[in-house]
């Protein structure tokens, strides 16, 4: 069958003069068709479609429900890729917006897969772990924003108001933190950093002065540990995570742009270059490998939202923007030659993206997350810097059409069902740039 052939073309004219310095001109390719690939997979493979949440491991296997008992915090990232892809997709997909939808709505009426009860929760989202809690709220904060719908909104609020903030207090320092577990244990880097960042978003959204005071004093309380305890070298714990990396990179990015003090702003750029330049967080110019485990597996999928985030604010340092682009392109573009697309719809990612997957082993919910979460947002970032860019005219060519059933292909050739288009970038000296799609 004859392929579709439609043509972009990119006029770049004189070098940009402003702080965006041209930053679309570093986007290779549009990866929204590998993004929707990957998403594909992680729905097919893991997702309980009559609850909205997902399996820890693949929904073929026997003992996949058993196996997801206790996968609750995780199903906030699993889903937080689903509502980017919402986002991105918009009225363009109407069958696969409305699925989305649906999978958002399902995921809130069952509670998240939450395993933990309390009488008189009238939430459903109470849980003994306060960071459980939080990042819970931050994805409920996330449905609202997409959705536009303050009902996800408003329970947050309740969460935060009548369970997370109640269990915090002030240690022997003076600085107020939240703990770990409703038994007082902690506190840790991984619940006071998405405490301050729920609290600022919190305070953005309903402008109340508790939330602001709040997010400063967890502020607080971290910049004292990484100050006292962690030579103040960008980690945010030790040993660094991806995951707290970013959350408490996007806080400050939050709290900054709330108060305007830069101070927030030079901690934003600090931890997040960590986490893309430290040899503790990546191997071989790439994000590591963090384990296997539920928990481990999904830490790339907090870190890379945050990190497209900082690109995409015109207040973020230019340096480490054009940094981060560059990061995160290496990173999907590495992902994208490792995967087994022959195999598809069990395209799995694997927990190093700079390896292919041992196909012995059980696929990860947590590893297919990350993965899938690093190509959305970059597909994110690059819709973005192109769409803002000045100095680009962009110019549709017709189509050529014919009356057969449009096939889909990756972008090295090979077809795939159900895989949405994507283009590849072609560079001419003459500064002219055209990208071609293949659908």
């Amino acid at each position: 069958m004859k392929a579709i052939i439609a043509a972009f073309f990119f006029t770049i004219a004189t070098p940009l003069q402003a702080q965006n310095n041209n930053l679309g001109g570093m986007i290779e390719r549009d990866y929204s068709g590998r993004a929707d690939t990957l998403e594909n997979v992680l729905t097919n493979q893991f997702l309980n479609s009559s609850g909205g949440t997902f399996y820890a491991i693949p929904r073929t296997y026997a003992n996949c429900a058993s196996e997801s008992t206790y996968i609750y915090w995780q199903q906030a990232h699993a889903l937080d890729v689903i509502i980017y892809a919402y986002q991105r997709i918009g009225d363009s997909n109407n069958v696969r917006a409305r699925n989305y939808k649906r999978i958002m709505q399902f995921w809130y009426q069952n509670h998240a897969n939450n395993w933990y009860r309390k009488n008189g929760d009238t939430t459903g989202f109470y849980n003994e772990y306060t960071d459980d809690m939080c990042w819970i709220c931050l994805t409920l904060l996330h449905i609202s924003e997409a959705l536009s719908d303050d009902t996800y909104a408003t329970t947050a609020r309740k969460i935060f108001d009548e369970y997370i903030l109640p269990r915090g207090s002030y240690n022997d320092e003076g600085f107020f933190c939240l703990p770990w577990k409703d038994d007082g244990s902690g506190p840790n880097a991984c619940t006071n950093a998405p405490g301050c960042l729920l609290a600022a978003k919190l305070y953005q959204r309903y402008g109340e002065e508790t939330y602001l005071q709040t997010a400063k004093e967890l502020y607080a309380w971290e910049a004292n540990v990484m100050k006292t305890k962690l030579n103040n070298d960008g980690r945010v714990e030790e040993p660094p995570l991806t995951y707290t990396q970013g959350t408490f990179g996007e806080a400050a990015r939050q709290l900054f742009h709330i108060t305007g003090d830069q101070n927030y702003m030079a901690m934003a750029s600090k931890v997040l270059y960590y986490a893309v330049s430290s040899t503790r967080c990546t191997n071989k110019g790439l994000l590591r490998d963090e384990g296997s485990s539920m928990d481990q597996s999904i830490f790339k999928a907090v870190l890379i939202p945050y990190l497209v985030n900082y690109v995409l604010d015109e207040k973020g340092s230019i340096s480490y923007r054009k940094r981060f682009i560059t990061f995160l392109q290496k990173n999907a573009n590495t992902l994208w030659e490792n995967l087994d697309l022959n195999a598809y719809p069990k395209t799995f990612c694997n927990y190093y993206w700079g390896e292919p997957i041992d196909k012995s082993k059980v696929p990860s919910m947590g590893a297919m997350v990350s993965g899938a979460s690093l190509m959305e947002n970059t597909a994110r970032m690059g819709i973005a810097l192109v769409a803002n860019d000045s100095l680009s005219a962009i110019k549709v060519l017709p189509q050529e059409q014919d009356n057969t059933t449009t096939k889909f292909f990756n972008a090295i050739g090979q077809q795939l069902p159900n895989m949405q288009r994507g283009f590849n970038i072609i560079r001419y000296a003459n500064n002219k740039t055209v990208k071609i799609i293949q659908r």
